[in-house]
C-alpha cells in the first residue's frame, strides 16, 4: 500500500486513473470487515492526509486540559452528556424553554466525537412529514435564529441541493418528496437533463432522468454551529463544562420500585439530578450500562475524501446521487466525496480515548463509491485528493435515531444513534427533546424515533441489532418504496402458525421482531432465509431466493403484479368469509385494586361496561394526541386460568394491541400508571396466545360448526366475548371487525392455535374460505374508514381531528387523561381534521401526496391504498384551514398528476 501513500501525500493522484485502478486492485486481497473492528488502527493527529475539510476546529492543539473548564455544581435539574450535535442543541433548546439550571458535560472538547469530522450536508425533503419539520426547524435555528440570538455566524451555507434520477422510479419518488415539500413551503424544482447542465456545467447529464433541485438546502459547521449553540444557552443561564469524563450514573428504586436517576459521578464530582440525557454518540452504548439501560446502536466507520482544487465547481449545489450511492459536497473551491457502500467496517471495540481522531482510509472498501462519483462529475478523474476523512459514525436498526425516556430507568433520556444526520437532524431533534423532559412528551410525533419503538427483547440482541444496523446503512440510498421488507435479522419472532402459513405461501411482513401475513402467494412457499449481507464479507448470497424475488416485484410506484392476488382476499372476505392471523397482536392484563381508577384515567372511552363487553378506545397523552387505539374487554372476577383469564377478586381488563406497537403501549400504560400512583399489576401475555380473525358474511355460519355457543346477535352481540370451546379448546371469542364485516376474533392458548385452526378450515372449506393477510387488512380497513394508528391516528392528532369523538366519554363526569384539552378544543372548533378522498382513475396512491383547495395546500394524505369492494384509491389525510381560522368541510380536491378526487365520508359498520 505504500505506493498509494506516496500518491496521496503528493496530492498529484488521478481520481480514478487506470494504474491506481490496478494498484487498488492488486494489492491485496479483500479482507473480511466482520473481522476488521478494532484492529484498525487510528490517529489523533491532524496529518495532511487525514483531516477535516474545516478551517476551524475546536481542538486544542497543545493537548487535553487537566481537568473541567468549570466547577461542577452539585445539583442540575438535567444533565445533557455529549458535545456534539445533539447534546449542544438539547441544552440549548432546554435554556430557550427556561429550564436553565442545566448542565453540559463533554468528556474532551466540544464536537471531539463523531461531530466535528461530519460533512454537515442538509436537504430539506425526506419522505416523512415529521422528518420535514425538523429538518426546517435545524435550517432556521442555524441559518436564522441563533445569528440573531449572539451575533455570530454559524458558518451555514445556503448553496443548495441536487438529487440526481437515473431512472423513471426515481424521478418518481423525487416528485413525491416535492408534493409533500409543497405543503411546507419548501421550493423544489424537477430538472430536465438539459437544464440540470445549466445549472451544474461540470456535471454529466447523460445518462440522468432527470433531477430535483432544491435551491435553499446547504452546508453546516460543526464547530461554528456548536460554538455558537454553547454560547447561546450559557447566555441563558445553561452551564457547559469540557474536560470532564462522565464515570457513572446512580440510579435509586422510589416507594413502588421504580428506577429513577439519582445522579452522574465524574472523577471531579457529582452532580444530583433526576435527569440524564444520552447524547454520547458512538459512546452512547457504554453510557446507558452505567445506568442499566439498553442502547441499540453500533458504531461503524464512515468516510468521504477531500479533493484538491477544481475549476468551475464554486458555488455548485450539494448533490445526492442516490443509485451510485455517492453524494459530493461543495467544500470552496473543491468536492467532498462519499457514500454508503454495501460492506461498511463495523467498529466493536469502541475507545473512551477516541477524541479528533480519524481512522486510516480503506481504500478496499472507498473505492466502490469513486466510478459513481468521476462519472457524474468527470474532471474528478483528472483531480488530486487533499486528505481523506474517515471517522466513526453510530447507527442503529432501522437508520433511525434513538430518543426518548428509556423504558429501563425513569428520568434516562436518549438522544443518539443519528445515522450520520446529527448535524442535520439536530435542531429539530433537540426541540422536540428538550420538550420531551420538560412536558414529559414531544411536541410532535417522534413515533419514528422513540426508543419504545422497538421490542426489549430486541434492543439487546447483538445478532438484530448488527444484521439490522448493516442493512439499514447499506440501503440508505435506495428508492424508499411502500411495500419495502427487510431482508436482515428475520423470524426473530414467530406465532405457533407460523409453519403452516408458510406452507400456503405467507409473503410475511416484519413487525416489531413478528413475522406477520402480508399475502398470499399462489405458486407455493416463500421461506424468509437467514440474512447474506447482500454478498458482503464474503458471505454467500442467496439463491434462488423466492422472497426476496417477490419483494423485488414490489419496487414500483405503480401496482404490484399480485395487485389481484390482494384483491381476491380483499373480495372472499367481503363476499364470503377469509381468516387472518393477528397473533403479533399485544395481549395485556390490567388488575389490581385500583384498576377501575386506572382504566378510567387511562381510556378515552368507558370501558366500564358489564362484564363481557367489548369497547374501541383510545389513550392520550396530557396535550390530548392520541398514544394509541385500541379493544378494552371487561372480565369477570375469578380463579385464574392463565392465559384467558387472570386472577381477579374486582375489576379486570383484557387490553389488544396492534403488535407493532405493542412496546410503545406498554410502556405509556406503566408510565400513567407510575405518575398516578395506581396500585395496578400489568401483564403481558402476547407470547402466550396467538389470534386469528374469521371474517366476512359466512363466518357465522362457519364458526357455528367450530364454537359451543349460539353465535345469533341475541346471544352474541357485536363488541361482546365469552370464553367458549372450540374443537374441545378453551378460547377467548371476541364479536369485532377491523374489516367491516361479520366477524369474530379467536384469541387461543399458544398450544391450542392448531387444532382451533385446522378445526376453522375444515368447516370453512364449502364456503370457499381462504387465508388473508395485512395487505387485504389495510385495504377492507381504509373502504371502512378505520383508522390505523401511525398512519391517520398519531400522537399529535386528538381524537376530535380524527373522527373519533365517538370514543370519548366526554357526555360523562368521568375525568380522563387529555380531557382537559379535548373540551377546550371541542370548544374552540377545530384548527385541522381528517377528510377522506377518493379517485375517479384507477392510480396508487401511498401517502405525503399534498391536498389542494383553491391551488392553495391544506395538507396532505397520511395514508392511502385501494380499495377493492368499491374499485377506487382512498386517501385519508388532515386538512387545515390556511388562515389558522376553524376548519369546515368545503369542495377538496387532491392534486396529483391532475386526478380527480371527492370528498367523503364513512360509516363504520361490522356488516350486520
Amino acid at each position: 500500500m505504500s505506493l498509494c501513500v506516496v500518491l496521496l501525500h503528493t496530492g498529484v493522484m488521478g481520481f480514478l486513473g487506470s494504474a491506481v485502478r490496478r494498484v487498488f486492485s492488486a494489492v491485496r486481497s479483500p479482507l473480511s470487515p466482520l473481522c476488521r473492528t478494532s484492529t484498525r488502527s487510528y490517529s489523533s493527529e491532524l496529518t495532511k492526509e487525514k483531516s477535516v475539510p474545516y478551517e476551524k476546529t475546536l481542538k486544542q492543539e497543545d493537548g487535553a486540559s487537566s481537568g473541567p473548564t468549570k466547577p461542577l455544581p452539585r445539583s442540575a435539574d438535567a444533565v445533557v452528556i455529549g458535545g456534539g450535535s445533539l447534546g449542544c442543541q438539547t441544552i440549548y433548546h432546554l435554556a430557550k424553554m427556561g429550564m436553565t439550571n442545566v448542565v453540559l458535560l463533554e468528556r474532551d472538547r466540544l464536537t471531539a466525537g463523531t461531530t466535528w469530522h461530519t460533512a454537515g450536508l442538509l436537504w430539506q425533503l425526506r419522505p416523512s412529514d415529521v422528518e420535514v419539520e425538523l429538518l426546517a426547524h435545524t435550517r432556521n435555528v442555524i441559518s436564522k435564529d441563533l445569528e440573531e440570538e449572539t451575533g455570530l455566524h454559524t458558518g451555514w451555507i445556503q448553496n443548495g441541493g441536487l438529487f440526481i434520477a437515473s431512472n423513471k422510479q426515481r424521478l418518481d419518488e423525487y416528485k413525491r418528496l416535492m408534493s409533500l415539500g409543497k405543503v411546507y413551503g419548501i421550493e423544489s424544482h424537477v430538472l430536465s437533463p438539459a437544464e440540470t447542465k445549466d445549472l451544474y456545467p461540470l456535471m454529466n447529464v447523460d445518462d440522468l432522468y432527470g433531477t430535483l433541485y432544491v435551491p435553499k438546502d446547504g452546508t453546516m459547521d460543526p464547530a461554528g454551529t456548536c460554538t455558537t449553540l454553547t454560547r447561546a444557552a450559557t447566555a441563558r443561564g445553561a452551564t457547559v463544562i469540557e474536560n470532564c469524563p462522565v464515570t457513572g450514573i446512580q440510579v435509586r428504586a422510589d416507594d413502588i420500585g421504580v428506577k429513577r436517576v439519582k445522579a452522574v459521578e465524574t472523577q471531579h464530582g457529582t452532580i444530583e439530578t433526576p435527569c440524564v440525557v444520552n447524547c454520547a454518540g458512538v459512546w452512547a452504548t457504554k453510557l446507558g450500562e452505567m445506568a442499566g439501560v439498553k442502547v441499540p446502536l453500533i458504531a461503524m466507520h464512515h468516510a468521504y475524501v477531500v479533493t484538491e482544487r477544481i475549476e468551475g465547481i464554486q458555488n455548485m449545489p450539494n448533490v445526492r446521487d442516490h443509485d451510485a450511492s455517492v453524494y459530493l459536497r461543495l467544500q470552496g473551491d473543491a468536492l467532498s466525496v462519499g457514500g454508503y457502500e454495501r460492506n461498511p467496517i463495523f467498529w466493536d471495540e469502541v475507545s473512551d480515548k477516541f477524541a479528533f481522531s480519524l481512522f486510516d482510509l480503506d481504500w478496499d472498501v472507498f473505492m466502490q463509491h469513486i466510478e459513481g462519483a468521476v462519472n457524474r462529475v468527470p474532471a474528478l478523474e483528472q483531480t488530486g485528493i487533499k486528505s481523506t476523512v474517515c471517522g466513526p459514525e453510530s447507527f442503529t436498526a432501522d437508520h433511525k435515531p434513538l430518543m426518548g425516556e428509556a423504558p429501563e430507568v425513569r428520568g434516562f433520556f436518549l438522544g443518539c444513534g443519528f445515522n450520520s444526520a446529527g448535524m442535520m437532524l439536530g435542531g429539530g431533534c433537540g426541540r422536540e427533546l428538550a420538550h420531551w423532559i420538560i412536558h414529559g412528551r414531544p411536541e410532535k410525533d417522534m413515533y419514528g424515533y422513540d426508543i419504545r419503538r422497538f421490542h426489549n427483547s430486541l434492543t439487546d440482541n447483538k445478532r438484530w441489532i448488527r444484521e439490522r444496523s448493516h442493512e439499514s446503512y447499506a440501503k440508505n440510498y435506495s428508492v424508499v418504496f411502500p411495500f419495502d421488507e427487510p431482508l436482515a435479522s428475520r423470524n426473530m419472532r414467530k406465532d405457533p402458525f407460523h409453519q403452516v402459513l408458510t406452507e400456503q405461501g405467507c409473503m410475511f411482513q416484519e413487525r416489531h421482531g413478528w413475522e406477520r401475513p402480508g399475502w398470499f402467494n399462489k405458486e407455493g412457499p416463500v421461506a424468509v432465509k437467514d440474512y447474506d449481507y447482500y454478498g458482503a464479507y464474503d458471505v454467500k448470497r442467496n439463491e434462488k431466493y423466492k422472497y426476496d424475488e417477490l419483494l423485488g416485484q414490489e419496487y414500483t410506484f405503480d401496482f404490484p403484479p399480485h395487485h389481484d392476488v390482494i384483491k381476491n382476499e380483499c373480495l372472499s372476505c367481503r363476499h364470503s368469509v377469509a381468516v387472518f392471523d393477528m397473533s403479533y397482536f399485544g395481549k395485556f392484563y390490567l388488575t389490581g385494586p385500583d384498576a377501575k381508577k386506572a382504566a378510567d384515567w387511562l381510556f378515552t372511552a368507558d370501558v366500564n361496561k358489564k362484564p363481557g363487553t367489548t369497547v374501541y378506545t383510545c389513550m392520550l397523552n396530557k396535550r390530548g394526541g392520541s398514544e394509541a387505539d385500541l379493544t378494552v374487554s371487561r372480565l369477570e372476577p375469578g380463579a385464574a386460568n392463565l392465559p384467558l383469564a387472570p386472577e381477579s377478586n374486582g375489576d379486570a381488563y383484557y387490553l389488544a394491541i396492534g403488535g407493532g406497537v405493542a412496546e410503545h403501549n406498554w410502556n405509556h400504560i406503566r408510565t400513567v400508571l407510575q405518575d398516578q400512583g395506581f396500585r395496578c399489576q400489568l401483564t403481558d401475555h402476547s407470547e402466550d396466545m396467538g389470534m386469528i380473525s374469521i371474517q366476512g358474511p359466512k363466518s357465522r355460519e362457519v364458526l357455528q360448526e367450530v364454537l359451543d355457543t349460539d353465535l345469533s346477535n341475541e346471544a352474541f352481540s357485536f363488541s361482546s366475548h365469552k370464553v367458549v370451546n372450540a374443537a374441545g379448546h378453551q378460547v377467548r371469542a371476541m364479536r369485532l371487525s377491523f374489516v367491516g364485516e361479520l366477524g369474530w376474533e379467536l384469541h387461543i392458548p399458544k398450544d391450542s392455535c392448531l387444532p382451533v385452526y385446522r378445526a376453522v378450515m375444515a368447516a370453512g372449506a364449502k364456503h370457499g374460505i381462504i387465508n388473508s393477510g395485512y395487505r387485504a387488512i389495510d385495504s377492507l380497513s381504509i373502504e371502512k374508514g378505520y383508522r390505523h394508528w401511525h398512519a391517520d391516528l398519531r400522537p399529535d392528532d386528538t381524537p376530535l381531528e380524527a373522527g373519533l369523538a365517538f370514543t370519548c366519554k366526554l357526555k360523562s363526569s368521568i375525568p380522563f387523561q387529555g380531557r382537559d384539552m379535548l373540551e377546550k378544543q371541542k370548544k374552540e372548533g377545530l384548527k385541522r381534521r381528517i377528510v377522506c378522498f377518493t379517485t375517479d382513475e384507477k392510480v396508487p396512491m401511498f401517502g405525503l401526496e399534498a391536498i389542494y383547495r383553491n391551488g392553495v395546500p391544506v395538507g396532505h394524505l397520511r395514508r392511502a391504498d385501494y380499495g377493492f369492494y368499491i374499485d377506487k384509491t382512498i386517501g385519508y389525510g388532515y386538512i387545515r384551514n390556511p388562515d389558522g381560522g376553524v376548519t369546515i368541510y368545503e369542495t377538496i380536491h387532491h392534486k396529483s398528476h391532475s386526478h380527480k378526487w371527492h370528498c367523503m365520508r364513512f360509516v363504520n359498520c361490522d356488516g350486520t
